[in-house]
C-alpha cells in the first residue's frame, strides 16, 4: 500500500484568489487550512502485516502457530479460529480464502496444511510471498519431506524458520536463501555456546572425579 501523497502548499495569495473566485461562482474554496475533503483520505501503512502463522495436520490439529496480535487472546480462540479455517480450505484446491474479516493464503503437503493470516486489507500478494518463503524454507529445513513425522521431529528448526520470517506480525524476510543462512547461523552459534559450556565443566567435573 503507498503512502498517501502529501496535499499541496496554495502559493501566497492563492488562497484568497480560490476564494473569491468561488464566491463568484456562488461555491466556497478550501482555505490552506481546511482538512481533506471527507472520503479521500487513505488508510496510512502498517508494518503489522501478519496476524498469525500455523500448520495443521490432515485432521485439523495445531503442529505449529504463532499468533502477532490479540485478535484471538487465548488459545481455546486460537484452536476454533484455526479448525473453522481448516474446514473452509481443506478439500478446496484455491490458495486464498476470506474468513471473520480476514485474508487467509494457504498451501497443503501431503498431511500438513501451512497457513498465513493477515486482516481484510492486507496485500494477498505479500501474504502469499510469506507463505511461498515458509513452504520452501521448510523445504530445506525438512530435507525435503514436508510432513508431519519430519515437521515434529524438528519443530525447533521450524520455529526457527519462522521467526526469521516473521518477527511480531513484522514481515523480516521473504528469500528462502537468507533465511537458510540466518537460521544455519543462530544453530551453529548455539552448538558453539553449548560446546563451550561443556569445555568449561569438563574441567571440574575431571577435579572433582
Amino acid at each position: 500500500m503507498q503512502r498517501p501523497e502529501a496535499w499541496p502548499r496554495p502559493h501566497p495569495g492563492e488562497g484568497a484568489a480560490a476564494e473569491a473566485a468561488a464566491a463568484a461562482r456562488g461555491g466556497t474554496a478550501q482555505g490552506a487550512g481546511a482538512t481533506e475533503p471527507p472520503g479521500l483520505r487513505l488508510q496510512e501503512p502498517s508494518l503489522y502485516t501478519v496476524k498469525a502463522v500455523f500448520i495443521l495436520d490432515n485432521d485439523g490439529h495445531r503442529l505449529l502457530a504463532k499468533y502477532y496480535d490479540d485478535t484471538f487472546p487465548s488459545i481455546k480462540e486460537q484452536k476454533a479460529f484455526e479448525k473453522n479455517v481448516f474446514n473452509k480450505t481443506n478439500r478446496t484446491d484455491s490458495e486464498i480464502a476470506f474468513f471473520g474479516g480476514m485474508t487467509v493464503v494457504y498451501k497443503s503437503s501431503i498431511d500438513l496444511f501451512l497457513y498465513v493470516v493477515g486482516s481484510s486489507q492486507e496485500n494477498e500478494l505479500m501474504l502469499m510471498s510469506v507463505l511461498t518463503c515458509l513452504f520452501d524454507s521448510l523445504n530445506h529445513v525438512l530435507r525435503r519431506n514436508i510432513e508431519k513425522r519430519s515437521l515434529v521431529e524438528n519443530m525447533d528448526g521450524a520455529f526457527l524458520v519462522v521467526d526469521e520470517i516473521v518477527d511480531g506480525g513484522v514481515i523480516l524476510e521473504n528469500d528462502p536463501q537468507q533465511v537458510i543462512q540466518k537460521v544455519n547461523f543462530r544453530v551453529d552459534d548455539s552448538s558453539l555456546s553449548e560446546q563451550s559450556v561443556a569445555q568449561v565443566l569438563l574441567p571440574r567435573l575431571i577435579l572433582f572425579a
